[in-house]
């Protein structure tokens, strides 16, 4: 039990779908079998939904995870403290996105400090984030802060399909002006370490045009001929195997079926649509670049059902199961 990794789960927006999720999935034994689970955020709010855990399991609360009893009928509870009384479910306020903030951040600091092996995060809503005063446009923005600016890449992975973006929230127009060369080999690069670290020796990669039928030679712009070859063939100068432009048509359904095994999609909504398509509720969301492990679920706060026992723990399960096999991973190399 000792060697087992320690793994936060931050606990995202207090009045969303967060913690009902999460409460239903770390009771899981499949997963307390192969890890120990600290959750963090706001014990006040995580009370008053515990039944969500099942009968019997008991809330510990802590204030650091050196305290954590690992009991099997307790769930361990990293207090934020941000809130002076639980909010209602769904309530859209400035301390909730205070509270997700601060559990997000404390999770961070933790990881970093290798006092946990890594995070995986519950949704927050980004309005919340805001009118608490935290201008960053979601998880991965405010994780590459605290990790020192350092360049992340969006990965959605499934068994069928692992994409990695090369932008993600920011306006259509903006992210045709983020296609650029050295981006989109950083991308590759990211993703072909990831998926050498999940046991591939030669990764497979293709990388999605920008344009229909990826450009059709210049016919429907440049982008493919100025910023996306190029960076193709400095990534096969590395001794990748990398493959495009693709278009972006035909490309998902060839990789489903096995052509590759990742995908560089050139923004948001050209990854995340078909990975929701085919795997809405096991597609989990990794932050490549950083210094630690993090997952997350691919869903938001879903104020509409929150508090109402209809969220469906599947996507969180995954998320978990995702960052047990990293850790593992990367306790296997670091003994190596």
């Amino acid at each position: 039990m000792s060697d087992l990794p320690v793994l936060g789960v931050t606990l995202g927006d207090p009045a969303g779908i967060g913690i009902e999720v999460t409460l239903k999935a770390v009771t899981r034994p499949e997963l307390r079998e192969r890890c120990r689970l600290l959750l963090i955020g706001e014990a006040c709010q995580v009370a008053r939904q515990l039944a969500f855990a099942g009968e019997g399991v008991a809330l510990h609360t802590v204030r650091a995870p050196a305290q954590a009893r690992w009991q099997p009928r307790a769930i361990d509870v990293l207090d934020i403290g941000v809130l002076a009384e639980p909010l209602a479910p769904g309530e859209l306020a400035a301390s909730g996105g205070e509270a997700a903030f601060r559990a997000l951040e404390r999770g961070i600091r933790l990881s970093l400090a290798g006092e946990l092996a890594g995070i995986v995060t519950a949704p927050l809503n980004k309005e919340a984030l805001h009118l608490a005063g935290h201008k960053f446009d979601g998880h991965t923005e405010i994780l590459g802060h605290f990790c020192g600016n350092v360049p992340t890449y969006m990965l959605l992975s499934s068994e069928k399909l692992k994409i990695a973006h090369v932008s993600t929230h920011c306006s259509l127009r903006e992210a045709c002006e983020r296609a650029k060369r050295p981006r989109i080999l950083a991308t590759v690069q990211a993703l072909a370490q990831h998926l050498r670290e999940l046991g591939m020796e030669r990764p497979r990669i293709a990388v999605a045009g920008l344009n229909p039928h990826a450009g059709e030679h210049g016919l429907f712009g440049r982008e493919e001929i100025d910023e996306i070859a190029p960076a193709i063939e400095a990534a096969r100068a590395e001794g990748l195997a990398v493959d495009g432009p693709v278009p972006p048509d035909s490309l998902y359904l060839r990789a489903y079926r096995g052509a590759w095994d990742g995908i560089v999609a050139m923004y948001h909504d050209q990854g995340h649509i078909p990975q929701k398509l085919v795997a809405f509720e096991e597609a989990v969301n990794v932050t490549l670049g950083l210094p630690m492990i993090r997952t997350a679920v691919d869903h938001g706060t879903a104020f509409d059902i929150a508090g109402k026992g209809l969220a469906d723990p599947t996507n969180m399960v995954a998320a978990i199961d995702y960052a047990i096999r990293m850790a593992h991973g990367a306790a296997a190399r670091g003994a190596a």
